[in-house]
């Protein structure tokens, strides 16, 4: 057993019984690479990687490899979800180097940390694609030793490339014009047959649907809503979704949307639940509501822990990759005998040779008679049979891990969906797991990064705080409790007194005491999570409105100032910013002045969460006297002491809306924006 037994990672701890000498990243690594004049060899992926698995299986657990690697290197494991900072720095300095990232990423270190040379997954033994990795191991322990100048030409031409990109001056100044601009270059990168972005593979890309969603909402151009629908309606039918038991996949490996990679993101399922949701609320979507449904019954039922969501679900489990979602056509005709499974059949696509080694993976097609409600009332019925009989499978395995960000998006969609929906069983769920991460990943205003196996991770980053933020000021919106409020602040501040970048502006995904590492990264490029800076111009506009306290405001243009010419130079990275920029421009409240539980108040509240409104910031008072001084809604007046409604932007209000009826009217169409200082 190595140094990885005691680790809180589950990926860490798959590789606890190798062979290999892995440690985890510590500053004592380098302090043994220099004494030790041993090159670094670093492996990062994650619990849920297909062939970060595969490369433990063939190539890490075999004898002969580790003795390879433990005899000319410092041998260091890094989970990319435990470590996202360290896994940040080196996928960027992996494409510097012209290699394309993703996981498992192989790099070779000097003692300083600065990468020398770069791979992917490598197999045990030599294809004609590519060398193996004793052959690797075995050319790049000789490099040091033989090639010493281009070792020291490569690490310092990385690094000194790395600090430029994170380090230049990306000032500048965002216009009303360049949202719109953004938004159409957008537009014109995704498939218009096939939705999603034009390319051989297909990932969800949530921020950039909502780029496209909200300059839908903006302008009524009906090619945006085209494109998200055409997007929505292959994701929702295909087979990126899990038919039986809900949940939406990674990616797709073909155009079609067709061959999912079989492994599930918590963030990935929360953000699509926040997107379909306001889709509902726009168009009252059958299928979105179903699938949201369908998505947050395998968040509470699969992913709790500890009260709170596990990472994700990988796409392996004992009985083979991909096996626990495929089904022969016996299997199904057994499962759902007497229930007419010649109809669901036909729907799903199942025969009886199958379309992925003999068997079915199910997929909603199209069909010359489509269902009827009578049919999709017993298909409902036959897919939870189905699930039945999936159940009794080897599962899966699950990313046992606490991630702050991930739990913060996965907050936020619960306590939206919840209000939209009226499902109050949801709300609690959010505030359960919310309390969860408080109390286990919280000290005062400090966050934890990771919590599992007992034992907090790393301090938090920039991502944690931001979505944590936004998960609070959602549950404030849910729920009406100020503690909320006070939650987003603390946090806030944390970031603006340990990440803020003194000298450029924005937040740096690290704090300024964490430790040192090649270079420090600031980005407004969206990873598996939207950036933190894109997600805190909403939050700290949100803020400025809730609190009157006008520095969030200063804030939060601040951060757009800081990252201009970075948003120029890669559009599709950075869609978070771009809806960031549209929330701070608009600055819309609703404000509904009433008693708590009374009728009326409460059908105000529900004709606005019936509403596609992505920028809204809901207010619920009893008195306007409740607002802080200086609200324009402030002092105001409402018809005769009744529930009332002011739709507020900026330092103006309209006048009170007592009617449910007048207020779904006035909504329907988006209110006007306004640009200026929150």
């Amino acid at each position: 057993m190595n140094a990885l037994n005691k680790s809180m990672s589950p990926y860490l701890q798959m590789h606890k019984d190798n062979a290999i000498a892995w440690r985890p990243w510590s500053d004592a690594v380098l302090t043994e690479a220099q004494a030790s004049g041993k090159p670094i060899f670093l492996s990062s992926g994650y619990a849920g990687c297909h062939w970060c698995q595969v490369m433990n299986r063939e190539s890490f657990s075999d004898p002969q490899t580790a003795k390879l690697i433990n005899d000319n290197f410092i041998p260091v494991l890094l989970d990319r979800e435990e470590r996202p900072d360290l896994d940040q720095i080196y996928q960027a300095a992996a494409a510097l180097m012209g290699h394309n990232g993703g996981w498992p990423l192989n790099l070779f270190l000097d003692a300083t940390g600065a990468p020398y040379f770069v791979a992917g997954y490598l197999a045990k033994d030599d294809r004609p694609d590519r060398p193996s990795l004793q052959r690797v191991l075995t050319d790049m322990a000789a490099m040091p030793k033989n090639q010493a100048e281009d070792v020291a030409r490569n690490t310092s031409g990385v690094t000194a490339q790395l600090g430029e990109v994170y380090g230049r001056e990306m000032r500048g100044t965002l216009d009303e014009l360049q949202m719109e601009l953004c938004a159409i270059r957008i537009g014109q990168r995704f498939d218009v047959f096939m939705g999603g972005l034009i390319g051989p593979m297909k990932f969800p890309s949530v921020a950039l649907l909502e780029v496209m969603w909200r300059a839908f909402l903006r302008t009524g151009v009906g090619q945006y809503l085209q494109l998200i629908t055409t997007t929505m309606n292959n994701m929702l039918l295909s087979g990126l979704y899990d038919h039986v038991g809900g949940g939406f996949f990674r990616y797709a490996n073909d155009e079609r949307w067709m061959v999912p990679h079989f492994e599930k993101s918590l963030c990935d399922n929360a953000l699509l639940v926040n997107f379909m949701t306001q889709m509902w609320q726009f168009n009252r979507n059958d299928l979105c509501k179903e699938r949201v449904s369908e998505t947050i019954g395998w968040m509470l039922r699969e992913m709790t822990l500890e009260g709170a969501f596990a990472s994700g679900q990988s796409d392996a489990s004992e009985s083979g990759d991909g096996q626990y979602y495929l089904w022969s056509e016996a299997e199904v005709d057994a499962a759902l005998q007497g229930t007419f499974s010649a109809r669901f059949k036909q729907v799903y696509g199942v025969q009886r040779e199958g379309d992925m080694n003999g068997k079915t993976l199910l997929r909603r097609h199209s069909i010359a008679a489509p269902p009827t409600e009578a049919d999709e009332v017993l298909m409902a019925k036959q897919r939870a049979l189905l699930l039945e009989v999936r159940n009794s499978r080897p599962a899966p395995l699950r990313g046992d891990i606490l991630l702050a960000d991930w739990n913060g998006l996965a907050i936020r969609a619960l306590a939206l969906a919840g209000s939209a929906f009226e499902r109050p069983e949801w709300i609690a769920a959010a505030v359960t797991a919310y309390d969860a991460i408080r109390k286990l990943m919280d000290d005062d205003g400090v966050l934890y990064h990771a919590w599992g196996n007992g034992q907090r991770g790393p301090k938090g980053f920039s991502d944690d705080y931001a979505h944590m933020a936004h998960a609070a000021l959602q549950l404030y919106e849910a729920t009406g409790d100020k503690r909320y409020i006070e939650h987003a602040k603390a946090w806030t501040r944390t970031l603006d007194a340990n990440f803020w970048d003194e000298a450029r502006g924005g937040y740096c995904f690290t704090a300024n005491d964490a430790e040192k590492l090649i270079v420090r990264t600031k980005t407004i490029f969206d990873q598996p999570t939207p950036s933190a800076n894109g997600t805190m111009i909403s939050v700290l506009t949100k803020l400025a409105l809730l609190t009157g306290e006008h520095d969030h405001g200063m804030r939060a243009q601040s951060v757009l100032q800081a990252f201009i010419t970075e948003f120029n130079r890669n559009l599709v990275a950075g869609g978070e910013f771009l809806n960031g920029f549209e929330c701070f421009a608009t600055g819309l409240q609703l404000v509904v002045v009433g008693k708590k539980g009374n009728a009326a108040t409460q059908e105000l509240a529900r004709t606005i969460w019936g509403k596609a409104l992505p920028n809204r910031l809901l207010l619920q008072v009893e008195s306007t006297q409740d607002l802080p001084p200086g609200h324009p809604a402030y002092g105001k007046e409402t018809p005769g002491g009744q529930p009332a409604v002011f739709i507020c932007q900026r330092n103006s209000c309209s006048d009170a809306i007592t009617s449910a009826v007048t207020l779904s009217q006035t909504l329907t169409l988006p209110t006007q924006r306004a640009l200026g200082a929150a």
